[in-house]
């Protein structure tokens, strides 16, 4: 006969239950539900920003999530190779899959890829500026890119739009944590402290065998109206 374990009244269902308790206390205490480890309470929206006026007026054919490399050129761009990656998911964890996820950046000489750019900064025709990636079934996501650099009068920023299906875009920014310009940002600084938190992000150093000598998780949670109201 298999041992069973049981309490001092030697009732197993007694023991089975106290452990069942103490499971739910400590997912609980994680902020978890033992239903798929959704959490117990709502998350916080990402909040929105700006699209800027850089945003693509005509998007390039080479739109992939690899922005390090443009079709029919050789090399790579310049500036700190970096994976950003992340989870699209709704205010209880659930994922999104399917999500249109789309980013847009300055090239490491702080230049966009814009008609509106009047910068004499030379472009790099390395890098692509612009990337597009559908959502798996887990609502996961991947760009490969730069660490993004100052722009004038900006802290260090990479613009996203995600547009789950049958909803609207949320539009917003992603902030490198290890920036001092963050201090002064006027569209991050219009934002109340506990959401500026959300759109900053540490970029770690990884090793270079993947290709990358950076990475840096985004996740981003779409409220039911695809993110809070805009602040800028």
């Amino acid at each position: 006969m298999p041992n069973v374990e049981t309490d001092r009244t030697g009732d197993p269902r007694s023991t089975a239950a106290a452990g069942r308790r103490r499971l739910i206390r400590w997912f609980a205490a994680a902020g978890l539900s033992l239903a798929g480890a959704a959490p117990l309470r709502a998350l916080t929206p990402t909040p929105r920003q700006t699209a800027g006026p850089f945003y693509p007026s005509v998007p390039p054919l080479d739109d992939d999530n690899d922005l390090t490399r443009v079709r029919g050129r050789i090399g790579t761009a310049r500036g700190v190779i970096a994976d950003v990656l992340g989870r699209v998911v709704d205010v209880n964890g659930v994922p999104i899959a399917g999500a249109e996820v789309k980013i847009w950046q300055c090239d490491a000489n702080g230049r966009y890829r814009h008609p509106l750019e009047r910068s004499a900064r030379p472009i790099d025709p390395s890098f692509q500026g612009y990337g597009r990636v559908v959502t798996d079934e887990l609502g996961r996501y991947r760009f490969r890119t730069i660490k993004p650099v100052p722009y004038p009068g900006r802290a260090p920023h990479i613009h996203f739009s995600v547009t789950p299906p049958r909803a609207r875009a949320l539009v917003t920014q992603m902030y490198a944590a290890d920036s001092p310009e963050n201090q002064w940002d006027f569209i991050l600084n219009r934002l109340p402290t506990d959401q500026r938190a959300a759109l900053i992000v540490e970029f770690a150093h990884i090793g270079k065998a993947s290709g990358a000598a950076r990475a840096a998780t985004f996740d981003i949670v779409l409220a039911p109206t695809g993110g809070t109201p805009s602040t800028s």
